[in-house]
């Protein structure tokens, strides 16, 4: 038996089949190198990440919400709910009725972040309920913790709490949310008197964990959590690698988002789906962080466009291709996992100063906000009295079909089609092979012996508001690929 599996892609037997179009394009070849061992990508890959403020309505997150909990469960069976977001240095603990928040410095507004005044309580009723949600969904969860506006004391009160009360269904504490963007708000030098930079944040970070861990002995940490900055990432490795602490830090993490703001008129649909170079620099980054602390590393906030998502290409099927080629390029590149970004939209609004800036897209264009999903990138939309899946969700559960099974690592060639390919060994013993035609115009000639499709990712267009992610048998799917779609292919 080949250890080596050699599959080369033409453009034969497609003349019998007029429903697909097939357009001029080079040849293009996939190896599955089997004798090479891959990453193994964890069970609960999949991964949401909500505003903490969610939390400020104990009705939300709650097992009796069961249309959000149904759709948690068609997402992933074992999925990772991470709560930060900037709100999260906003929020206080309030375990009793009368308890107030720490008092913090005043400073002015800047657009695109939470508005100075902001203040919301958590409350034990929250946390509680939070459980049962979790429960009830089958998740576990990240829990964001207040760095920016808070107190070591009061962190370290609610660590213990939640502790406690989530149990098994804790994966991890996170303080702080994209500190590296403080210098610009929470930690202004020029209010504060003092730089802000990675060693300063540290300084912070330990002081607060210590505090937890005095409360919390076992507690486990996230970090650095950053928006962008890559030297952060690095600091955290070198500083914490000999520091007695690293052997609570459960993972490294950081944020993506391809660009943004709404308004820029490079967001655009084509310019989601070209590969970013940025993605295996960042994994790269990490991974070297990750082994100096000996830990795992995850990408626990992002999606398509900053700010709440540009309509028209953030809630679009164009979004679910993407979805479904990161998150499979970040579990072939080693990832823990994976958390898009969403939740309720006036959540992620407050988050931003008030407002979702795509909303004014969709004004200008004469068309009703209310109709779209807020924020607009969300994965899961609360639409009327209704839960749904939005085209990025689908993307999502086409990447979890390859959820507990060990990446097998492939060449691919594709020709002139923009096109990727990933490959996976199922704990049963068969391969399976993920193909994504990203390409806007150009259908992908296949010939793959031996495998036959399982399931197909397709939608009227790449702008359209609409997925469908289903079994199939069809035969032609391996001989062409239409563009903007997707298929995953079973190993006989």
């Amino acid at each position: 038996m080949m250890n080596r599996r050699h599959f080369l892609l033409s453009a034969a037997a497609t003349a019998t089949l007029p429903q697909l179009r097939s357009l001029a394009q080079a040849p293009a070849t996939l190896t599955l190198h089997t004798d090479k061992r891959g990453p193994m990508v964890p069970a609960n890959f999949i991964g949401l990440s909500y505003e903490t403020q969610q939390l400020s309505d104990p009705n939300y997150f709650t097992a009796a919400n069961t249309g959000l909990v149904a759709r948690l469960r068609e997402l992933a069976p074992h999925g990772v709910l991470r709560l930060g977001g900037n709100t999260s240095d906003y929020g206080f603990w309030k375990p009793t009725p009368t308890s107030t928040p720490p008092p913090r410095a005043k400073r002015e507004y800047k657009l695109g972040d939470p508005p100075p005044d902001l203040y919301y309580g958590v409350t034990p009723e929250a946390v509680r309920n939070l459980r049962a949600f979790l429960d009830a969904t089958g998740w576990t969860c990240l829990y964001g913790i207040n760095l920016g506006t808070n107190t070591p004391q009061l962190a370290a009160d609610e660590a213990a709490f939640v502790a406690k009360t989530l149990g098994n269904k804790l994966e991890y504490f996170q303080v702080g949310n994209e500190a590296d963007r403080f210098a610009s708000t929470i930690r202004d030098p020029k209010l504060t008197g003092h730089p802000w930079n990675a060693d300063p944040f540290l300084d912070e970070w330990l002081t607060f964990a210590k505090a937890i861990l005095a409360r919390v002995p076992d507690a486990k940490f996230g970090l650095p959590d950053v928006a962008s900055n890559a030297e952060w990432i690095s600091a955290v490795g070198d500083r914490l690698q000999n520091n007695p602490i690293r052997e609570h830090v459960a993972s490294v993490s950081h944020h993506y988002y391809i660009g943004g703001p709404p308004s820029n008129p490079e967001m655009t649909i084509e310019h989601i789906l070209k590969s970013d170079p940025r993605v295996p620099s960042d994994a790269a980054l990490v991974r070297a962080s990750a082994d100096k602390l000996h830990t795992h590393y995850r990408m626990t906030e992002g999606n398509t466009c900053y700010r709440g998502g540009k309509p028209g290409v953030s809630d679009v099927f164009a979004a679910a291709l993407w979805s479904a080629d990161y998150l499979l390029l970040l579990a072939s590149l080693g990832y823990a996992g994976v958390n898009l970004h969403g939740g309720d939209g006036q959540m992620v609004a407050n988050s931003l100063g008030g407002k979702l800036p795509g909303d004014d897209i969709v004004l200008a264009e004469h068309g009703d906000p209310t109709t779209h999903p807020h924020p607009y990138y969300t994965p899961v939309a609360h639409i009327g009295d209704r839960y749904l899946l939005e085209p990025v969700a689908f993307g999502m559960r086409f990447a979890g079909h390859f959820a507990g099974a060990s990446i097998v690592p492939v060449d691919f060639n594709p020709g002139s089609v923009n096109a990727t390919a990933y490959a996976a060994k199922r704990a049963d013993g068969t391969t399976i092979v993920a193909v994504i035609n990203k390409d806007l115009s150009q259908d992908l000639a296949l010939n793959l012996p031996g495998f036959h499709a399982e399931y197909a990712l397709t939608a009227p267009a790449a702008s359209s508001r609409q997925a469908s992610l289903a079994e199939t048998t069809q035969p032609s799917l391996t001989h062409t690929l239409p563009h903007t779609s997707a298929a995953i292919f079973r190993s006989r």
